[in-house]
């Protein structure tokens, strides 16, 4: 079942498809009207330089022009006739309209087209044949009946690409509708009905699917669209093709000639047009295929997974900014790609905490003189005081003035109010723009939006902070927030990346139908540990629960595996631990001693990564440095080592070579960690590789006490 944010019909509001040209939108009025003669035909293609051209150029062909000079307009329009001219008018026009669809470009649309072509000049043919007035009505509809797959194309390119090739038959329409919830034939009525057309021209391309005894007693026009169908995309389905012959009142006998003329007249429009249809009949049109069904389990995992990684990425992005300003450029930027919002602003708190002010973005001023006053009410007052999401929307409750304002001002017919909570103060909210139907599909993605405004805030208080925005008191707490959350971002790429590689490892074991709970364990446990990492901002000077012993071995152990299971590792580095059969415990936490083995060990693997290498996690025993007990802990690798300027700032926060943001924090992050500990870290370096020698303290207690001999720090 798809979720609401894929619905196809909300995307297809906001995929920008062009509207009808304006030329065949006067000549379909002219056709209606029965008062388009050759003067009022003249006067239109004149306006349209590039119909202009079209025309000129074919009657300059060699098909109808035999002398030196060229011809003008007018003699143009003489030499082709009014037949001609209408059926060039409509095609260019609205072949120049499908080109400028979505991802259109980027696909092979001769099959599309030729089958668009025969369907328009066999509908002409049968409106003809059937005295029905409107020619030209009956070739744009013919020429119109697919429309919906390149509408469908251009809403869900990744869902609809394969089928968009597929055989034109029921079992299309099926697959369209178990897996977009609409069917080509409702998207291309859908297209037509917003062009506003006096016409049955929606009702023929809706109902181009329909039985025939259904269709008995249909409009003319829908009858013959149903047959030209027919013809064009299954014209050896005899059984089908003599119960649209009936339906139209046409010999079954006459179909074949009728097919063979109109292939010869698509050979001629298509030259005309320029259209390219040689080899057309050599695409493949497979059945339409259905993916397959994922596991709700997977699927959510993986839906949590793609947030964390976006969490991550949106803390780096802010991170970058400089300054207020450039973090809600960023901020209402990244909103509107990720969560489809029509238009964003933002209201912070003032000085004095009774109301929210705008905050201007995009060179908008207007915005800076709007105020909601906390004290009174309203939703989106409630939402910064209660720190939740709110929606408001024009039909629901009643709603207060400047809840109507901020609805006009963004122009939108619902508003999506999202607190932007730093810590233990709400600096404000983000109110986002989004359409009625898009509501649902918004509020699905609740958890997002909140971790999305805590980045967010945190980004922003950092920059209040640096101006000193009425909390200069506040200055060094709010620093050491802002040191936490490049810390975080940062941190938290390391099990980013093992959980990537992980639900790799997931994906094959699964399609080899291998148990997983290992996998799924290791997964839960990342995801902990990204949990831990973001909401350790809230707690700058966490509680300390008092001394307690960790296995290093163990934690060693552990990320060896998370490592060497997943395609992190390139094949050319080997990763050996080596550790004694004896306990060895510290004192201190599992999960920061993990951080630290992960940040250098991954370290390591960059350095080893293009020449390969060895990378060793060791225990030395324990050391006695100044009457305390220390456990040794050294890991090395033999790569190329570190330069002299290098390891003169290592453990300091500055330009590495390594991309990204945040680079060069790492190894600072490391040393401060080993501080955390109240441990100390050095490091060695030359031609036959690097080490980073760590003491940490040795677990004192009276259980499973150490028994490694212990050995002096000289």
């Amino acid at each position: 079942m798809h979720q609401p944010d894929q619905d196809i019909r909300n995307r297809l509001l906001i995929a920008r498809l062009p509207a009808m040209p304006q030329i065949l939108v006067k000549l379909l009025g002219h056709l209606q009207a029965d008062d388009l003669g050759m003067q009022e035909l003249a006067a239109l293609i004149a306006k349209d330089a590039g119909i202009t051209g079209k025309i000129l150029t074919v009657a300059n062909s060699s098909a109808y022009h035999r002398g030196a000079r060229s011809v003008n307009l007018e003699q143009s329009l003489v030499a082709l006739g009014t037949d001609m001219i209408k059926t060039l008018v409509i095609s260019d026009s609205v072949f120049q309209t499908f080109n400028s669809f979505p991802h259109s470009g980027s696909t092979d649309l001769r099959a599309f087209w030729k089958n668009s072509l025969s369907a328009a000049v066999i509908a002409r043919e049968l409106a003809r044949r059937m005295d029905y007035p409107q020619l030209e009505e009956a070739y744009l509809a013919g020429l119109l009946h697919n429309v919906g797959r390149l509408a469908l194309l251009a809403a869900a390119p990744k869902e609809y690409a394969f089928n968009f090739t597929a055989r034109d038959d029921e079992d299309l329409c099926a697959v369209e509708q178990r897996t977009l919830q609409i069917t080509h034939a409702e998207a291309g009525a859908w297209l037509i009905e917003r062009w506003q057309l006096d016409s049955f021209l929606a009702d023929a391309v809706l109902y181009h699917h329909e039985p025939g005894e259904r269709l008995e007693a249909s409009h003319p026009l829908i009858r013959i669209v149903r047959l030209a169908h027919l013809l064009s995309a299954h014209p050896d389905d005899d059984a089908t093709l003599d119960e649209g012959a009936a339906l139209c009142g046409i010999d079954p006998g006459d179909l074949i000639e009728l097919v063979k003329a109109a292939a010869r007249q698509v050979e001629t429009a298509a030259a005309h047009l320029g259209i390219d249809l040689s080899g057309a009949d050599q695409i493949p049109a497979p059945p339409a295929s259905a993916p397959p069904v994922l596991d709700p389990v997977q699927q959510k995992l993986s839906e949590e997974v793609r947030n964390l990684v976006l969490v991550s990425e949106i803390g780096q992005t802010l991170a970058r900014q400089q300054g207020e300003s450039g973090i809600l450029e960023a901020m209402t930027r990244s909103a509107r790609i990720l969560f489809d919002f029509d238009n964003t602003l933002v209201l912070l708190e003032n000085p004095t905490g009774q109301a929210l002010i705008g905050a201007p973005t995009g060179g908008a001023q207007r915005i800076a003189e709007f105020s909601i006053p906390l004290a009174r009410g309203g939703a989106i007052a409630q939402s910064a005081l209660e720190r939740r999401l709110a929606f408001v929307a024009r039909d629901g409750a009643p709603i207060g003035l400047a809840e109507e304002q901020l609805l006009r001002m963004l122009g939108t017919e619902s508003l999506v109010c999202v607190p932007l909570v730093a810590g233990a103060r709400c600096l404000g909210v983000m109110i986002g723009g989004v359409a009625a139907c898009q509501v649902a599909a918004v509020q699905k993605r609740e958890r997002f939006l909140q971790s999305f405004g805590a980045q967010a805030a945190q980004a922003l208080e950092t920059a209040l902070s640096e101006r000193g925005h009425a909390r200069r008191q506040l200055a060094q707490v709010a620093e050491e927030y802002r040191q936490a959350s490049r810390r975080v971002v940062h941190e938290v790429n390391n099990p980013l990346s093992i959980i990537k590689n992980y639900l790799s490892v997931l994906d094959s074991k699964l399609a080899r139908q291998e148990p997983v709970s290992g996998e799924m364990a290791i997964l839960n446990e990342e995801i902990d540990r990204v949990g831990q990492l973001v909401g350790s901002l809230a707690d700058l000077q966490p509680a300390d629960a008092g001394p307690r012993p960790t296995d290093v071995a163990k934690v060693a152990a552990e990320v060896v595996h998370l490592f060497r299971a997943t395609d992190f590792v390139p094949p050319m580095v080997e990763i050996v631990l080596s550790m004694p059969d004896e306990a060895a415990r510290i004192e201190g936490d599992a999960d920061i001693l993990k951080q630290i083995l992960v940040n250098l060990v991954k370290n390591a693997i960059e350095a080893l990564f293009d020449s390969g290498g060895r990378i060793e996690i060791a225990s030395r025993g324990h050391v006695n440095r100044e009457r305390k007990l220390y456990l040794e802990l050294v890991v090395s690798d033999t790569g190329p080592g570190l330069s002299s300027e290098v390891l003169a700032n290592l453990f300091s926060a500055v330009k590495s070579t390594k991309d990204g943001a945040h680079h060069g924090l790492g190894l600072s992050i490391v040393h401060s960690l080993v501080k955390k500990l109240h441990g100390d870290i050095a490091c060695r370096s030359g031609k036959t590789g690097t080490s980073f020698e760590i003491l940490l303290p040795a677990w004192a207690g009276t259980t499973n006490a150490p028994a490694l001999p212990a050995r002096a720090l000289g």
